[in-house]
């Protein structure tokens, strides 16, 4: 065993509140999160010991429990206590933590009404997301057939347990030998990533699809556009194509894990000089500094 999987195999995760060794950590399989992909989940960074936006993450979380008509059995407050207990129980400072709320047990029957006892789970641990070359250098990304799930058939706001459709995409993606994929919308519009947000500079200025577009509201999508507009650019939530993307000065993705990272080439088409430019760039040393500061 390497000193990663002793490590991980010592970590500590929360259920209900209650703290338990990584194999001990169990949940039933009768469990609706399991049998139907029915609850939600928040993904998180911490930076120095402290949850990066971590009132706005409970917030969404909430905001999804409550769209799916899941009562979360604990208050934000509680929920936040119980985070930061995870992350000193496994001596974590700079890590990922995961949030899930599961339906909890019921019968092998879609009906949430015969589900008792959410569960609240706790994951705290390390995680690298793309290698370090790629944040210098830039990453390919490969737009794939799967498209996002269409919006009146589910919310992509809400950020459900089941990933499917987000899966099928990133299949294709690796198939591809891209470790990304971009998801076209239901009328051909560029929608989002597997798990990322995307943003394209043209000419100067920022551009990044709408909620309406059928994407997640990503948090970290928010604060790199807030970082933009400190920055004195002008960032537009607007409808974007293919075209738009291949005549991109620069393109870059954001999410909790991935952070801020470049994309120099979509399609096998070159963006910009093919190489990360200087607003994106600017923005990952912005966001960068912005997670170490109070939050």
């Amino acid at each position: 065993m390497t000193g990663n999987e002793n490590a991980d195999a010592n970590l500590k995760v929360s259920i209900n509140g209650t703290l338990f060794d990584k194999a001990d950590a169990k949940i039933s399989v009768f469990d609706h999160g399991l049998l139907y992909g029915d609850g939600v989940f928040e993904g998180m960074r911490s930076y120095a010991g402290r949850v990066f936006r971590l009132e706005r993450h409970l917030q969404r979380l909430y905001e999804s429990a409550k769209a799916i008509r899941l009562e979360i059995p604990i208050s934000p407050a509680r929920m936040a206590d119980d985070v930061q207990t995870t992350l000193q129980a496994n001596a974590i400072r700079d890590g990922y933590i995961r949030l899930v709320v599961t339906r909890g047990a019921g019968t092998l029957g879609l009906d949430p009404n015969r589900t008792s006892h959410p569960q609240v789970i706790i994951i705290a641990g390390k995680i690298e997301l793309y290698p370090e070359r790629l944040y210098r250098e830039g990453m390919e990304i490969v737009t794939v057939s799967t498209i996002r799930n269409h919006p009146a058939a589910l919310s992509p706001r809400i950020k459900s347990l089941n990933y499917l459709n987000n899966i099928m995409a990133k299949l294709e993606g690796l198939q591809a030998g891209c470790s990304e994929a971009l998801m076209l919308n239901h009328i051909g519009e560029i929608a989002e990533c597997t798990g990322d947000n995307i943003f394209l500079v043209h000419r100067g200025k920022l551009s990044t699809p709408p909620v309406e577009a059928g994407i997640l509201e990503g948090i970290t999508r928010e604060v790199v556009m807030e970082l933009a507009q400190e920055a004195g650019s002008v960032c537009l939530q607007r409808p974007l194509t293919k075209h738009d993307v291949y005549i991109a000065d620069e393109c870059f993705l954001t999410g909790s894990a991935a952070e801020v990272i470049p994309v120099v080439k979509v399609d096998g088409r070159p963006i910009g000089t093919g190489k990360p430019g200087p607003i994106t760039i600017d923005l990952m040393r912005r966001f960068h500094e912005c997670t170490q500061r109070a939050h």
